[in-house]
């Protein structure tokens, strides 16, 4: 079975990390059963209106089709534009596929709308396709908040598929309660990491966070605010920042309000092997989002032998049990001031290779690709 995989979120040049989770779980299904990747992305500074250029990465073929975005400030027009260049790129790019390809047996859409789009071009041809989610915005009211005619126009295209993936059952759940499916298929994202050795616990009192500086749903200035209580209880704490983003900067400006400055450092994004080199070297891991589908970053943590520290935010409830970190509540600094404490002073209970077990069987990218390919033999 030769599945085209159409991405909305990818890396790329602009941003090596978007959708990098995305890019694992078709390493993992090209295990299994032939791959292509079609990747359409807009760049308000690409040197031409449309760029098509394909390989092979990593045993991956990739065709990257890119257009240059509009950028006028009238919000309807521009987005307007950009749908019709986008919907053109793809068209495109198909008859590129066509001609360097096999014959497409099922396409996976990837993150609604456009790629959704691209598959019900192919569908009128005979193609069926099958729909994978794992945006927040079912989780966190943004699919709420948009119009009566657009979630009527997603809920349409959602009946068109053969079936739904979801990244965690607690998504899929998410997803029937808005309508666009009854039940949705659960197949979780891959784990990086599994293959290094397992390195030695870390030094206690030494956490890191993995996350876009985005405040309003990563937390970052709650774990900062729990750390200036903890420390008045545990002298010793200390904490990594890995990762950028729009709150960067008040969030250095928050670590000097709160007299953290030696004590906290904000290393910027970072490569996925360095991420997981700085995980090999912490004691734990620190995810306080308000919401998370999956939660890679737990996974990785735990796939490192590192104990986890995470919110009951949707994804990391399906990691964490008390053999490997601990859960708290959502926007609740004080009782996590106090779980930076109590896994400081019980360091001794999480054991690296206890944290580990169990982890490939579920994540490693041959238990992921066979799970996805189970599910998209099933919807044919």
């Amino acid at each position: 079975m030769h599945v085209l995989l159409i991405p909305k979120w990818y890396p790329g040049p602009r941003d090596p990390q978007l959708g990098d989770f995305i890019r694992k779980q078709a390493l993992a299904l090209a295990r299994h059963t032939p791959v292509s990747v079609l990747v359409v992305q807009a760049d308000p500074d690409a040197p031409a209106p449309m760029t098509l250029t394909s390989g092979t990465v990593d045993g991956l073929w990739e065709l990257r089709a890119v257009y240059c975005a509009c950028t006028w400030p009238l919000a309807p027009l521009r987005k307007a534009v950009n749908l019709w260049r986008h919907l053109r790129t793809a068209a495109r790019a198909l008859r590129v596929l066509e001609r360097d390809r096999p014959a497409v047996d099922l396409v996976l859409a990837y993150i609604l709308v456009r790629p959704a789009l691209t598959a019900l071009r192919l569908r009128r041809r005979g193609i069926p396709f099958v729909l994978a989610e794992q945006s927040s915005e079912y989780l966190d009211g943004t699919f709420d908040r948009k119009g009566p005619l657009f979630r009527a126009f997603v809920r349409a295209i959602a009946r068109r598929a053969r079936a739904f993936i979801a990244v965690s059952p607690h998504l899929g759940a998410a997803l029937a309660r808005h309508g666009l499916c009854t039940d949705a298929v659960v197949v979780p994202n891959t784990i990086p990491g599994l293959d290094r050795p397992l390195p030695p616990a870390g030094p206690p009192g030494h956490f890191l966070m993995v996350a876009d500086l985005v405040d309003r749903i990563k937390r970052v200035s709650g774990v900062l605010r729990a750390l200036a209580q903890a420390r008045a209880h545990e002298p010793s704490l200390r904490l990594t920042v890995i990762g950028d983003g729009p709150d960067r900067a008040d969030l250095e400006a928050l670590t000097r309000a709160l007299g953290l400055a030696d004590h906290v450092r904000f290393l910027g994004r970072l490569p996925n092997a360095a991420v997981l080199d700085h995980m090999a070297r912490t004691f734990a891991v620190v995810v306080n989002s308000r919401v998370e589908t999956f939660s890679v970053v737990t996974g990785e943590a735990l796939a490192q032998g590192r104990p986890v520290i995470a919110t009951r935010c949707g994804g990391p409830e399906a990691f964490i049990t008390p053999m490997n970190g601990l859960l708290i509540p959502v926007d609740d600094d004080a009782v996590l001031a106090d779980a930076l404490v109590r896994l400081t002073r019980e360091a001794d209970r999480y054991r690296p290779d206890a944290i580990r077990a169990g982890v490939n069987d579920r994540y490693g990218p041959d238990a992921v690709g066979r799970t996805l390919l189970r599910a998209l033999q099933q919807a044919r």
